[in-house]
């Protein structure tokens, strides 16, 4: 078991879930582009709406995955498009919230409906002991990767 990060399957794996991430997310790009917001857009967005509550910029780029700076970058050209707004943590000053906008809620609902769309014909025919078994393997894989960071 100790040579498996070595061996085909190990490798296979790895390429295997770095290639299917990057697929899944250029798909749902692919097919939210009519609505004009890129991938960095609609992840922020969606990991807003997700919260159920205002989130800080600094905790909302590491849900996206970005540095503090290109958050403040996203989050700009969110405002002006009218989709979120920016207000001071009422707890701390320096921290500032950040909340949908009704428009960026109708947006949401709009990307969460494509999504879905794209996990239903994606997976709607997988078997679900399939699917919760790599879903299970898949989290475990999260929690240990987290662990090492």
């Amino acid at each position: 078991m100790s040579d498996l990060p070595e061996s085909p399957i190990g490798e296979r794996f790895s390429a295997a879930v770095h290639n299917t991430a990057r697929g899944w997310r250029l798909l749902i790009d692919k097919q939210l582009k009519h609505l004009g917001i890129g991938q960095a857009g609609w992840m922020t967005i969606a990991m807003i709406a997700k919260s159920g509550e205002p989130m800080s910029q600094r905790a909302l780029a590491d849900l996206v995955g970005v540095e503090g700076p290109s958050m403040v970058s996203m989050l700009d050209r969110l405002e002006r498009e009218g989709l979120v707004t920016r207000a001071p943590s009422p707890t701390d000053r320096r921290v500032k919230l950040v909340h949908l906008t009704d428009a960026g809620t109708t947006l949401y609902k709009q990307v969460k409906e494509q999504a879905n769309a794209v996990r239903l014909a994606l997976l709607g025919d997988i078997d679900p002991a399939r699917l919760e078994a790599a879903t299970e393997l898949l989290e475990l894989l999260r929690a240990r990767i987290e662990e090492q960071l």
